[in-house]
């Protein structure tokens, strides 16, 4: 879809109270913004596991059993350890994340499906025999680290289950 079929799907939504329209072009350009993939704390997280020798997956789509789909930022697919890099705002930080103070209609319900959709995936991919590692954007680099490669040695030692 170019970027002129989305913008004018934006306004149709906006036309029917689906969707907010922005408070200016500068805080629409913002939002554009927004990465899915990539951003700046899930690249920092790659390339200090990359330095210390780990090898992984990016952004790699796992399909799951009863027909879930999971699309985890860091993939170990040998190991079955899945990492994702959540930021406070779109997955509601119990430290940093805050009520949105405009458009709440719209931004409440989102956060909430954001929250489910992470247990959701959570969920299925413990059943399907994977190992979830969650880490908040604003975990420093190093404590990040931390946590991801004692779940991998946690993993490698045999002392996981499954």
């Amino acid at each position: 879809m170019s970027s002129r079929d989305s913008g004018n799907a934006r306004e149709r939504a906006h036309a029917r109270g689906l969707y907010p329209a922005a408070s200016s072009e500068g805080r629409s350009r913002n939002m554009r913004a927004n990465r899915r993939a990539d951003t700046k704390p899930e690249v920092a997280l790659r390339s200090a596991l990359h330095r210390l020798g780990y090898r992984y997956r990016k952004d790699f789509r796992l399909d799951l059993p009863e027909g879930v789909r999971v699309r985890p930022d860091i993939v170990f697919t040998a190991r079955k350890v899945a990492v994702f890099v959540d930021g406070c705002f779109w997955h509601v930080c119990p430290e940093h994340g805050r009520e949105p103070t405009s458009n709440e209609w719209y931004w409440t319900p989102k956060l909430r499906r954001n929250v489910e959709r992470d247990q959701a995936a959570n969920e299925a991919l413990v059943r399907a025999g994977w190992r979830v590692v969650r880490v908040w954007e604003h975990l420093p680099i190093g404590e990040a680290v931390d946590v991801v490669t004692a779940m991998i040695e946690h993993v490698n030692d045999g002392s996981a289950e499954g």
